[in-house]
């Protein structure tokens, strides 16, 4: 049905090896491999895995339940578990010490939860190593950044100062409407009505 199977995937199991996945390590140097699962119903009896180029078995462990530590079953012996499963997050990252350039390529790790009627999940990292870090030159960016923060603001400071420029310019233009209506209002003469101009009188005849 429909219903159970949406309900079926919000408790499916889930395994991450975080925001990116792929590792860049020294040669001859120590590299973490990072990986997570969440299981919103818990697990029991869990057994966990990490391959090499998917074939070559490195780390092989099992979980009883959430308050227990790994159980080592077998791992290479340059493999070292750096995880734990009785805190926060069900870590089972490993460490491959000694790094050569032989070990560059593809690390699964993946998990199978029997509680969830052996649910499986895997996650993959992609190992590349160098013999030197190259650091990498960051002035251009910052370059850029700067000419558009630049532009940002000269664009902030021209709608300001259009804005002061429109309001006095709209301030000016009122202040010559109240003096027209007010000399309109008063353009009369001697003994003439309000509003109109006086009759001129015609010149007496002598």
């Amino acid at each position: 049905l429909p219903g159970l199977h949406i309900f079926a995937i919000a408790f499916a199991l889930e395994v991450s090896v975080g925001k990116t996945n792929t590792v860049t390590a020294l040669n001859n140097s120590n590299v973490l491999l990072p990986c997570t699962f969440t299981t919103c119903i818990g697990f029991q009896d869990l057994v966990f895995t990490w391959y090499f180029n998917s074939t070559e078995l490195i780390y092989h462990g099992k979980i009883k339940n959430k308050a227990t530590e790994p159980t080592l079953i077998w791992h290479n012996p340059r493999v070292e578990f750096v995880g734990s499963t009785t805190k926060k997050d069900n870590n089972i990252s490993i460490v491959l010490n000694g790094v050569e350039f032989s070990d560059a390529g593809k690390y699964t790790c993946h998990v199978k939860n029997p509680k969830e009627r052996n649910a499986q999940h895997n996650a993959t990292i992609f190992l590349t190593v160098v013999h030197k870090m190259v650091e990498t030159d960051n002035t251009v960016t910052l370059i850029i950044v700067g000419v558009v923060g630049g532009l940002i603001g000269l664009l902030i400071l021209f709608m300001l100062i259009k804005r002061v420029v429109l309001f006095i310019i709209k301030k000016t233009q009122d202040g010559k409407k109240e003096c027209l209506v007010s000399s309109s209002g008063n353009d009369n003469t001697e003994n003439g009505l309000a509003g109109s101009k006086a009759e001129q009188k015609a010149p007496s005849k002598a």
